[in-house]
């Protein structure tokens, strides 16, 4: 996909995420033992040989920048085309974050006209999914279509969950005839992926024009706007797909890594998944030390019980301690007999001796980062 450039758009601010997301971006945060949210769209860019890379960053960038660095790990680190990363710049009395995503986009429009690629493939970064982008591109090209929306049958989400999604209805042609974003009322399950591809030349004139009249939001204002000036169709992704847009879907994205199926289509089939590389020792696992169907990263020491959790990076579970159905980020240590279930513990929490948290499969107990309980 020589002819293709990509642009992942990693969003503002999210309550929904609470103490995840209060000091880092949602596409920051971590995943499946040692991940990062964005690090899953941008392997599936690598992954479909998509060399020129632009994330357009917003809030509480300063982490996600120092886990991207260079773009070393994902072979974007280039003296031509490779990984850009655009922080918030915004000229005049406007100061701070970008009100949207077209208006992040806008003010690096110089990046979109000093490119030579055809086509754009836009991607949101709070996803976690598998995709090569080759097929959508044929599919964009062979329909004529001026502009292709990603989207899947969300059978598997519930109704609150459908709320915090774009929901779109197609014609017998795919074209796509309404587009409500976040809707009371979802019409249809049918929702965006947050992948859209288009001609870089169309783009560009898009953005302007949406500047032009004071608009900011990709959807809203250019999408939406443009459905009956426009061809825009629907194409349908049928794999494994969570957005990180609240904790109820980050613990459930996070426990069906269990699952073999589920880690298979992302870690294993069409490609890797790439990130920061850390250099850890191995995990350690003391004779008292009982571990079942749970993922543990390098560096861990586990002297106690963990069933059916997640553990990151340099993880102390102590003898006696049991955690069960939890995620547990980096560095934390858990004291002897401590008891979790049903927990979600950020970076560097340390949970001493004979505690018992416990919270509800739909509602998991947060513990925010640095935290000693």
């Amino acid at each position: 996909m020589n002819n293709t450039m990509g642009i992942i758009i990693t969003g503002g601010r999210n309550d929904l995420m609470k103490e995840l997301a209060s000091k880092r971006s949602v596409t920051a945060t971590p995943v499946g033992g040692k991940y990062r949210a964005i690090d899953f769209v941008l392997s599936n860019m690598v992954n479909s040989e998509i060399n020129k890379v632009g994330v357009v960053t917003q809030y509480s960038y300063r982490s996600l920048m120092d886990h991207l660095g260079s773009g070393k790990e994902w072979d974007l680190d280039r003296r031509n085309d490779g990984l850009f990363v655009f922080p918030p710049y915004l000229e005049g009395d406007h100061i701070g974050m970008y009100r949207g995503s077209a208006e992040g986009m806008y003010n690096n429009l110089s990046f979109l006209r000093r490119s030579h690629e055809d086509y754009v493939i836009i991607a949101t970064g709070n996803c976690i999914y598998k995709m090569g982008y080759d097929d959508l591109l044929a599919y964009h090209i062979d329909k004529g279509a001026d502009m292709t929306v990603v989207y899947r049958d969300m059978i598997d989400y519930d109704e609150e969950e459908l709320k915090n999604l774009g929901i779109i209805e197609m014609d017998s042609e795919n074209r796509i005839t309404d587009f409500l974003e976040k809707p009371l009322h979802p019409k249809s399950r049918k929702a965006s992926l947050g992948v859209y591809i288009l001609k870089r030349i169309l783009l560009i004139s898009l953005l302007e024009q949406s500047a032009a009249h004071g608009n900011y939001d990709f959807v809203k204002d250019i999408i939406i706007r443009n459905l009956q000036n426009i061809k825009i169709l629907g194409y349908e992704f049928t794999g494994y797909w969570r957005s990180m847009s609240s904790v109820n879907l980050f613990y459930q994205c996070n426990m069906e890594m269990l699952k073999p199926e589920v880690r298979q289509e992302l870690f294993e089939d069409g490609g890797r998944i790439f990130t920061k590389v850390k250099d850890e020792t191995p995990a350690k696992y003391n004779e008292e030390a009982d571990v079942k169907n749970s993922i543990v990263a390098d560096g861990c020491i586990i002297e106690g019980t963990v069933l059916n959790s997640v553990l990151f990076r340099g993880v102390v579970v102590k003898k006696g301690a049991v955690v069960m159905d939890s995620i547990i980020m980096q560095d934390t240590i858990i004291e002897q007999d401590v008891q979790l279930q049903n927990v979600i513990l950020d970076k560097e929490v340390v949970v001493t001796e004979g505690k018992f948290l416990k919270g509800e499969l739909n509602y998991p107990m947060i513990v925010g980062k640095k935290s000693q309980i």
